[in-house]
């Protein structure tokens, strides 16, 4: 009997990323050119961006069963995010020319039927897998919410290289839902003979962490039995962001409130705020000019407004704006912009309209004080009236503000003049947080640059 889950999983990780990079390396051979310092650092360019867009790319589906088209579509998708991120890239660090294009082009065509072909040799080793019985056999004990959305996971995964019959529960079959009754495979009482007789290898107790007298039964009576044995903390019962399970000193903790900023994470977002930051200043230099001449020109006071707003971990941080206003408010109460604000300067209105306004902050993100993708800093007055009005609002700081935001992507940009709306915001805040992707990233920056001249709600 195989243990392959974690080799699997691993597997499954590589296989894009080491795709991308072994395709390239493939198609300079082919082509005859030269592996010079220029492709080395695209491999390795190529290599991260992949592994972050495809980390969700899977092509098998609940059950082993595999949809050849909709795994070749989500490829393609993927790769073509990929692809357009890096020649995104190379044009605006103007290094393009340092690459022969026939080269980059029969990369980029052959590169997703590379990974369709890998993904599939995968699939035909997992279902022979499947069919030969080298899967691991599991149960779940708890026909409730925690072990359906278990039985899903268990399923729609196959670097998890476990097969799952179904449930054992304490209930009468007459008393579960519909969806759980074809998976019923007994009561609790029954499972010691059922696991003799199946041959079982792993078994998941997902019953509620209240009834420790019931679980510490099971497990006395698990004992006798050669199956691993996983106790399923019902945290998903919470309202959680980034969940995990991690060790501090050797004693086990569950992460519920944390940022998705960890590890290579981290990194991966900081070289990308440092590198788009970067370029995009550069190319937006003389825009810069052009804007603080005329906010100079056509009204009096300062070209640059400086905000207290709350940073990463709710430190208070100054954030840089092109002065829009005839005021610079930064008190105990600061009055939001409203439509036909008198206090909007003329100039002030257009900058606004085109977020034109919001360019210097591409100098906070070299200063790592706010990311260009992250939830909208708020000024501090108005942080300290709403964490005390909206639950969970200040856990859109466990990560740094941002230039633009899932919420602004979604409607919600400009005055927030009702609580409710405010409140979305911040729910759309939290959904970041907890679906945060460099591809999300990616996809969040084109919708803005989109929206920048249609947005009609800026102002």
């Amino acid at each position: 009997m195989y243990n392959e889950s974690s080799s699997l999983a691993v597997i499954s990780r590589v296989t894009n990323p080491v795709g991308v990079a072994g395709t390239l390396l493939l198609t300079l051979y082919a082509f005859n050119e030269p592996l010079d310092g220029y492709y080395i650092v695209l491999g390795i360019i190529a290599f991260f961006l992949s592994a972050q867009i495809f980390e969700d790319i899977s092509l098998m589906q609940p059950g082993g069963r595999f949809k050849p088209m909709s795994g070749l579509v989500s490829i393609l998708i993927a790769w073509s995010m990929t692809a357009a991120a890096i020649l995104f890239l190379g044009y605006v660090t103007q290094l393009d020319h340092h690459f022969t294009e026939v080269v980059i082009l029969a990369w980029m065509a052959v590169t997703p039927f590379v990974l369709f072909i890998a993904h599939s040799l995968i699939r035909l080793y997992v279902q022979q897998a499947y069919e030969s019985g080298q899967a691991r056999h599991a149960v779940i004990i708890g026909a409730n919410d925690l072990g359906l959305r278990l039985l899903s996971r268990l399923r729609s995964n196959d670097g998890l290289f476990t097969r799952t019959s179904g449930f054992f529960d304490d209930r009468a079959p007459e008393r579960l839902a519909d969806d759980v009754k074809p998976m019923y495979l007994g009561h609790l009482r029954d499972i010691h003979s059922y696991i003799h007789s199946h041959r079982v290898d792993v078994i998941y107790i997902a019953l509620p962490i209240s009834q420790k007298r019931r679980i510490t039964a099971l497990l006395d009576h698990l004992k006798d039995t050669t199956a691993s044995v996983y106790l399923v903390p019902d945290i998903f019962t919470y309202d959680l962001i980034q969940a995990r399970i991690d060790q501090v000193g050797g004693v086990p903790v569950i992460a519920v409130l944390e940022t998705p900023f960890i590890s290579i994470n981290a990194f991966t977002k900081r070289v990308t705020d440092l590198l788009l930051a970067s370029l995009i200043l550069l190319l937006i230099a003389p825009v810069l000019a052009i804007v603080a001449l005329a906010v100079k020109a056509t009204s009096p006071g300062p070209i640059i407004f400086k905000q207290r707003r709350y940073g990463l971990n709710g430190e208070e941080i100054v954030v840089y704006k092109f002065r829009s206003m005839t005021v610079c408010e930064d008190n105990a109460e600061v009055k939001q912009a409203t439509k036909n604000d008198a206090r909007v300067t003329p100039v002030g209105g257009f900058l606004r309209k085109t977020s034109l306004d919001e360019l210097p902050q591409f100098i906070n993100v070299l200063q790592g004080r706010m990311s260009i993708v992250g939830p909208r800093p708020h000024a501090v007055a108005h942080n300290e009236m709403y964490r005390k009005l909206i639950p969970g609002y200040m856990l859109r700081h466990k990560v740094k503000p941002g230039i633009t935001g899932w919420a602004q992507v979604n409607g919600l940009r400009g005055e927030t003049e009702t609580l409710e709306k405010m409140a979305a915001r911040v729910q759309f805040d939290l959904n970041y947080l907890r679906k945060w992707s460099l591809a999300l990233d990616l996809m969040i920056i084109a919708k803005t640059v989109w929206l920048m001249f249609k947005d009609a709600k800026a102002y």
